[in-house]
């Protein structure tokens, strides 16, 4: 019988964290000690200005994957076990995550801690508290809104005009009834009515500000201009028009620093930050990749949901914005996700697949059916040729190994993929920790060893226009027959020109299901267009937002949510965690 994801993890006995960062030469005067297994670095400033040249030459591995599906992928899991191999092969080597939201580990998508016998633990603190980033986050985005509130109701000096308040109040949980509320109700004294929502809280501009600054200085300088409002004559107020910037920089000094802890095998994990891919760019934050680059000699990061969003910001946003170069991407695949993928499209195209569901939504993958992986298989492909064409960089599929794969399934997934010039190599990390991951560490150090990732080059040029960059990644990403603009969507963007932003890259808000903004349109979807419906600029961050389809920035909980299965035990352990 299986062990769950946290008896895996309440099993290992960690590593105190002083020794964890010795393995990547951090002094332990130079870790700030959250308990015995959390830490924060100090001096990661110092780290990364007097390792600037070892930084850019660091290889650095992307681990992303095909577009998710309820069959999983186990992208974070291959992000950890590859790291764990590239330890057992004697590499000095870190692995750089994201922060789990607790809307999500609560809700139904889950932690962001890996699985089997590839995670960092202590898994259970880091799915929920860790070491307060994003309280801090939370509470800074908040104290935003409070004085821009306070502001408008103490005479509004600022002539704000009360409809195009732009920022939003924030919680780290799944919460739909916040979407829309009306706050200031009652006497004058409640303050100034008006209509309101919240968002989660790594859908917050303060999120992606915090992970993308390179320095203190520097997000000082981002959380300053961010614009949260709107005047009557449609100027734009910002943070530092209503005199927050310094407060909010008091609230994120401490969760600044990037947090250490480990993998099962003792591996260094830097994990920090964490916006979601589908609204927000999906990466960690720029200081601890640099972090771990500078004191590590190969690092395996990964970025949010398919290759389709979390790469492409991780390539088109990220690496621009912080000068990073991967030296390899890995994408991520099941057998039985990819059936899924075909099945749905079988479907979605009037064939009847109903002797392979289990039910009305759940379909039998684990049965063997070639049909079924060939039609989803293209979804794999489309991934991999974007990054060898689009972006031209080296790329190896890791086939995250089931039990009830089949040989002729695995041959067939390698097959195709050889058929592109990349070799498709099977993962047994969750079953085997870094033992399972010993051949995919073996081909990974191979490609960035003979490889070329000199051309390295993004899917749009900064100085396109806001339409076309849109549409080139519509058009080289999505593979979309073209972009239909809303009317109110051209004129944001006309604002946007006017107001100096047309030069900025593009994060668009999209369903992560699909290639398409139609969640349903599983594979590789032909002949559709993307709909672009709203343009907003995250000046802080320095991107613009399009949000494409049904995309929320407050997501609700599932019928049955996570929650109910959370609990302590007699002893006063967390259960119920995956």
């Amino acid at each position: 019988m299986y062990k769950s994801d946290i008896e895996i993890a309440q099993s290992v006995k960690p590593l105190n964290i002083d020794i964890v960062a010795n393995k990547i030469g951090i002094e332990t005067e130079n870790i700030e000690f959250y308990g015995k297994y959390k830490a924060k670095i100090n001096d990661y400033d110092k780290i990364i200005k007097n390792n600037a040249e070892k930084i850019s030459k660091t290889p650095l591995v992307l681990v992303t994957a095909i577009n998710p599906t309820p069959a999983g992928e186990g992208k974070t899991t291959t992000t950890i076990g590859l790291a764990d191999a590239l330890q057992k092969l004697n590499k000095k080597v870190s692995v750089a995550l994201r922060e789990p939201s607790l809307g999500p580990v609560f809700g139904i998508k889950g932690g962001a801690c890996g699985g089997g016998y590839a995670q960092v633990i202590p898994m259970e603190d880091i799915n929920l508290h860790f070491t307060g980033d994003f309280h801090a986050i939370g509470a800074a985005n908040n104290l935003i809104a409070a004085m821009l509130d306070n502001h408008i109701f103490q005479g509004n000096t600022l002539n704000i005009d009360k409809s195009k308040v732009i920022w939003h109040r924030c919680v780290d949980m799944n919460d739909r009834e916040l979407r829309h509320i009306t706050i200031g109700q009652g006497s004058d004294k409640n303050g100034i009515e008006r209509k309101d929502s919240f968002d989660i809280t790594v859908a917050s501009e303060i999120m992606a500000v915090f992970c993308l600054a390179d320095s203190i200085d520097d997000l000082r300088k981002r959380l300053g201009r961010i614009i949260i409002a709107y005047t009557n004559d449609d100027k734009p107020v910002t943070v530092d028009d209503i005199k927050a910037t310094g407060a909010v920089l008091a609230l994120l000094k401490d969760a600044f620093k990037p947090n250490i802890v480990q993998t099962l095998e003792g591996t260094p994990a830097i994990i920090h930050g964490g916006p979601f891919a589908n609204i927000a760019h999906g990466c960690n934050s720029v200081i601890a990749t640099k972090t771990a680059l500078a004191l590590s000699d190969i690092v395996v990061t990964e970025a949010g949901f398919g290759a389709d969003l979390g790469a492409e910001k991780f390539l088109d946003i990220k690496c621009r914005m912080a000068g990073l170069k991967p030296s390899c991407v890995v994408i991520v695949a099941t057998v039985r996700a990819l059936k899924h993928h075909g099945y749905s499209h079988l479907e979605n195209n009037g064939q009847d697949v109903s002797k392979f569901k289990l039910d009305d939504k759940k379909f039998d993958l684990s049965i063997e059916n070639i049909e079924a992986l060939n039609e989803g298989l293209p979804n794999l492909l489309q991934h991999v040729s974007n990054i060898k064409s689009v972006y031209h960089l080296p790329c190896v599929v890791a086939i995250n190994a089931f039990p009830t794969d089949t040989k002729i399934e695995l041959d067939e997934v390698e097959k195709q993929c050889k058929n592109l010039g990349v070799n498709a190599i099977l993962s047994e990390v969750w079953s085997k920790g870094g033992d399972g991951g010993i051949l995919l560490a073996e081909e990974v150090l191979n490609q960035i060893n003979t490889a070329d990732t000199n051309n390295f080059t993004y899917s749009y040029d900064l100085k396109d226009s806001i339409e076309n960059k849109i549409l080139s990644i519509a058009n080289k990403i999505y593979h979309a027959d073209g972009v239909e603009f809303t009317d109110n969507a051209r004129f944001q963007i006309e604002v946007l020109n006017k107001l100096g932003f047309s030069e900025l890259p593009i994060c668009i808000a999209k369903t992560q299901y699909s290639f398409s903004d139609n969640a349903k349109l599983l594979g590789a979807p032909k002949g559709f267009k993307i709909t672009v419906r709203n343009i907003k600029v995250s000046s802080g961050a320095g991107f613009i937002v399009a949000l494409t389809g049904d995309i929320m920035t407050m997501p609700g909980l599932p019928k049955v949510p996570s929650a109910e299965k959370i609990d302590l035990d007699k002893n006063g352990n967390i259960i119920g965690i995956f």
